[in-house]
């Protein structure tokens, strides 16, 4: 999941949204292509907003996700090393970057 923007919000809201947005990622840049597809700005900022809080409360998500093992390693680990050494790897992903 990326940051997300204005559009994002717009799509959560109308997923069959027709707009375009004219340089910054700001409601007032918005031309509606599909006028029966509009979203207020305060829906639209209120959903933008929702999204952001979402997106920071999965940032322990984000920085598990680079450090994990691939896939393919972590079953060759539970080959050789067992199911214990396994969960001692992705333990020590989760501890160091807890929930929340």
């Amino acid at each position: 999941m990326n940051y997300p923007t204005i559009n994002d919000a717009i799509l959560e809201l109308k997923p069959n949204a027709c707009f375009q947005i004219v340089g910054e990622q700001i409601y007032e840049n918005i031309i509606w292509i599909n006028k029966d597809e509009t979203v207020t700005k305060e829906e639209a900022e209120t959903k933008h907003q929702e999204l952001i809080e979402l997106y920071n409360s999965l940032e322990y998500q984000r920085k598990r996700k680079p450090e994990y093992p691939s896939i393919e390693d972590q079953l060759d680990d539970i080959y050789h090393n067992g199911i214990d050494s396994w969960k001692e790897t992705i333990k020590a992903v989760k501890d160091k970057y807890p929930k929340g």
